[in-house]
Parts: structure tokens; C-alpha cells; sequence
């Protein structure tokens, strides 16, 4: 049997009591860059969808769509929606490929998905030193934060998961905190706590935290004795493939040198 790497109790328990006081500002800005993003495309979108960890807020913020959900088997019918937004929860998915397979046959033709998720860099100020603390107290290391892709391997996925005219982007934001307990503290509040299934279960010795505390502020705090906290999101754009969409012209098939249209001399390469 293949052990998975996220708990979806533990996730679902988490983001519930996330929602007794949401700080959901990340979403907030993925919403407002997805909304940014759509304005530049030049179509209109009739049947969106929304698949979510918090589909209440994303609901108010696309109130024509359809919001469901990250489930490991989305509620979303074949060939029912013109636009699929994933958002912010792909980095959860025991399945990402099988997620965006998902998005793709709920997509008309020609249809435009949308998936935002936090990539590598996201929290590596935390991971170092919670790392370090971890292995000078206890010699070893336990499954903390979420590992999460890097940008060029994302980027494959939508193409293993069959969409046309793929994009990868990636947008870093940095923030800043009082100190690594108020850091711990939102992410709880984000309901980004840890979920994965090889969690320690034991309680934590306080004097872990407060090593890996230490340890955050000497490596990472500023001159005012805050400390950052980076999150990286990562935007995969791709489409449901359609004979109306450009093609790319089959290799040697060009009828002109690209020297002669730039006007440039050519220098051939030794062998």
C-alpha cells in the first residue's frame, strides 16, 4: 500500500478551525492576480469553476462560478465549465497530475485553466530553521512544512496532464513578523499548518520552537528585529486543446533563414 503524503482529515481539521479567524490575505492576492490575469485574455467566460480548500471566499470573489472543493476527485462534470480556476490548495494534492487532468475534462474546448499554488520557496526561512534546531537537539529531522515543486517541474505537469499552450510564472511575495511565533501562529489561521501524513504525532518539546526561534532571527532577522517570511506563488495557465488554436510549425518546415530577417551575418559553428 502507497502511503500518501497528505492527511486529508488532518488538512480538513485544519482549515475548519482556520475559519474561526481566517487570515486569508495570500488568498487575497492570488484572487486579485487571477482576476488581473483574466482581464488580459480576450475572451469572455460563461461557466466558471473554482476548486478551493476555502470555496466560501472564493465564491465571493467569482460569485458566477461554480465553487467546489479540492477533493481527490473533484465535483466537476466533463465538458461543463469554459474557465477552471485551482486555487491555492494544489500543493496539497496527493495527485497534482490527476487534479489537473480533473480540470481539463471538466473544460469545453478551448477552454482556459487557471491553477495558483505555492511553490519551493515558499516558507524556506522556517524549513532552515526548524531543520537546524530539530537536528541540534534531537539529532534527526521530521516531516514539518510541505514540500512544494519548483517552477520547471510544475510546469511539466501541464503537459503531462494534456493542456494545450502551457504557461509557468512565478510570484514571490516577502512578508514580515514580530517574530516566528506570530509567523506560526498565521499559518495556523491560513489553515497551512501541517497536514502531511508522516507528522510527528507526539507533542512537540517547546524547546524545539524556541531553538528554531533562535535560530530564524540570528540567520534571517532585520535591523528592527522583525523577521521575513517568503511565499512563492507559482501560476500554471494552460488549455483544453482545440483545432482553433495556433500550432507549432513542424522542424526545418521555415522558408527563410533567421539571419536574412534580422539582417545579421551568419557564423557558422565548428563541428
Amino acid at each position: 500500500m502507497i502511503q500518501t503524503l497528505t492527511d486529508r482529515s488532518a488538512l480538513n481539521r485544519n482549515r475548519q478551525r482556520a475559519l474561526r479567524a481566517p487570515e486569508l490575505f495570500l488568498h487575497e492576492t492570488a484572487a486579485d492576480e487571477i482576476e488581473d490575469r483574466l482581464s488580459l485574455v480576450k475572451k469572455s467566460f460563461t461557466a466558471p469553476a473554482v476548486v478551493s480548500g476555502f470555496p466560501e471566499f472564493w465564491q465571493n470573489r467569482f460569485p458566477d462560478a461554480l465553487c467546489t472543493p479540492d477533493n481527490d476527485t473533484l465535483a466537476l462534470e466533463p465538458q461543463s465549465h469554459d474557465l477552471v480556476i485551482h486555487a491555492l490548495c494544489l500543493h496539497w494534492a496527493n495527485d497534482p497530475v490527476g487534479q489537473l487532468i480533473q480540470a481539463r475534462r471538466a473544460l469545453r474546448p478551448d477552454g482556459l485553466m487557471l491553477t495558483v499554488l505555492f511553490g519551493g520557496e515558499t516558507l524556506h526561512e522556517l524549513r532552515i530553521a526548524l531543520a537546524q534546531a530539530e537536528s541540534d537537539l534531537l539529532g534527526g529531522l521530521s516531516p514539518r512544512i510541505l514540500p512544494m515543486g519548483e517552477i520547471r517541474d510544475l510546469g511539466a505537469l501541464l503537459q503531462r496532464a494534456g493542456f494545450a499552450l502551457p504557461v509557468a510564472d512565478t510570484l514571490p511575495l516577502r512578508t514580515s513578523y514580530a517574530s516566528p511565533f506570530h509567523l506560526m501562529r498565521e499559518l495556523r489561521a491560513m489553515g497551512e499548518s501541517n497536514a502531511m501524513t508522516n507528522r510527528p504525532r507526539r507533542a512537540t518539546r517547546p524547546a524545539l520552537f524556541k531553538r528554531a526561534a533562535d535560530i530564524y532571527i540570528r540567520e534571517f532577522g532585520d535591523a528592527d528585529g522583525r523577521i521575513p517570511a517568503t511565499f512563492e506563488m507559482i501560476f500554471l495557465t494552460g488549455w483544453s486543446p482545440d483545432e482553433s488554436q495556433p500550432k507549432p510549425l513542424r522542424p526545418g518546415s521555415a522558408s527563410a533563414r533567421l539571419a536574412d530577417v534580422l539582417g545579421s551575418k551568419e557564423t557558422p559553428l565548428k563541428d
